[in-house]
C-alpha cells in the first residue's frame, strides 16, 4: 500500500500540490485523473521520488519515501516498476536486451535465471519469440508499450507506476494495455498506480480513481461511482464531451 500524507509542492510562486491525502491499495489498480495543469504528473513524480515534495510524506508499505536516506532510497527503487509515457526504450537494443537492462543494472542472479526471468516476462505480456531480436524501433506502439511493461516488472516490484500508458495509442490497443495491467495487477499483488485521462480506461480498470482539480483532490471512488458522482468538479471533468453528455442523460 501506499500512503500519501499532505503532499504539497510548489515551484516559485505556482502552488501545484496543495496538500493532497490518499490511500492506494495492493492488488488495485489506482488511477489519478485530472485536466492538464491540474498537478497529477507533479504528484506522481512526487510518489516515485523524481519530485521532492515541500512538504507532506509519502509511505511506501509504512515507510517513509519521503525522509529515507539515499542509501536505503536506492535500495527501494528496486522494488519500483516505471511504465513511461513514450514507453522510454533503448531504441539502439533488441526487445530482449531492453528488458534485460535493469536486471542487468540491479541484480547479481546469474545468467540462466536473467534469461529465465527475461522469458516469462515477455511471454507473460505476450510478446512472440520472433521479436525477440528486433530492434524495438521495428515495432508497433502497442508492441513498444508491452515490452516496456515487460521491462517494468522483470525485478517482480511491489509497486507499478504507468504515466499516460494510453498514449499515442488507438482505442482497440489501449483496451488491450489496459487490461494487461490490470491482470498484472491482480496477479501479482502490486500497488499500481496509473496517471491517466483515458476515461476508458477509467471505466474498464479503475478500482480506485482520485480526480484532482488546480492541485486539491476533488473526488475519489471507483470507476463506476464517477458516473453516478454528482460533485459539479466531477461533472465538469467527466462529462464534457458530447458522447459522455448522452451517456449522463441516458443514467438520469
Amino acid at each position: 500500500m501506499i500512503e500519501v500524507r499532505g503532499i504539497k509542492k510548489s515551484f516559485g510562486d505556482q502552488e501545484v500540490l496543495k496538500g493532497i491525502d490518499m490511500q492506494l491499495q495492493r492488488g488495485q489498480c489506482n488511477l489519478i485523473i485530472g485536466s492538464s495543469g491540474s498537478g497529477k504528473t507533479v504528484l506522481l513524480k512526487s510518489i516515485v521520488g523524481l519530485v521532492k515534495p515541500d512538504a507532506g510524506q509519502v509511505l511506501l508499505d509504512g515507510r517513509d519515501w519521503t525522509g529515507m536516506p539515499e542509501r536505503e532510497r536506492k535500495v527501494l527503487r528496486q522494488e519500483m516498476g516505471m511504465v513511461f509515457q513514450a514507453s522510454a526504450l533503448f531504441t539502439s537494443l533488441t526487445v530482449e536486451e531492453n528488458v534485460r537492462f535493469p536486471l542487468d543494472f540491479f541484480s547479481a542472479l546469474p545468467l540462466s535465471e536473467k534469461n529465465a526471468r527475461i522469458a516469462f516476462c515477455l511471454d507473460r505480456v505476450r510478446i512472440p519469440q520472433s521479436a525477440l531480436r528486433k530492434n524495438t524501433a521495428e515495432l508497433s506502439g502497442g508492441m513498444q508499450k508491452r515490452v516496456a511493461i515487460a521491462r517494468a516488472i522483470a525485478l517482480n516490484p511491489k509497486y507499478l507506476f504507468c504515466d499516460e500508458p494510453n498514449s499515442g495509442l488507438d482505442p482497440e490497443t489501449s483496451v488491450v494495455i489496459d487490461q494487461l495491467i490490470q491482470e498484472l495487477t491482480r496477479e501479482f499483488g502490486m500497488t499500481t498506480v496509473v496517471n491517466t485521462h483515458d476515461m476508458n480506461s477509467v471505466l474498464e480498470i479503475g478500482d480506485h480513481v482520485v480526480l484532482l482539480r488546480h492541485g486539491y483532490k476533488a473526488w475519489e471512488g471507483s470507476g463506476p461511482e464517477i458516473l453516478k458522482a454528482t460533485d459539479q468538479e466531477v461533472v465538469d471533468y467527466v462529462f464534457v464531451s458530447a458522447l459522455f453528455k448522452k451517456v449522463r442523460a441516458a443514467l438520469t
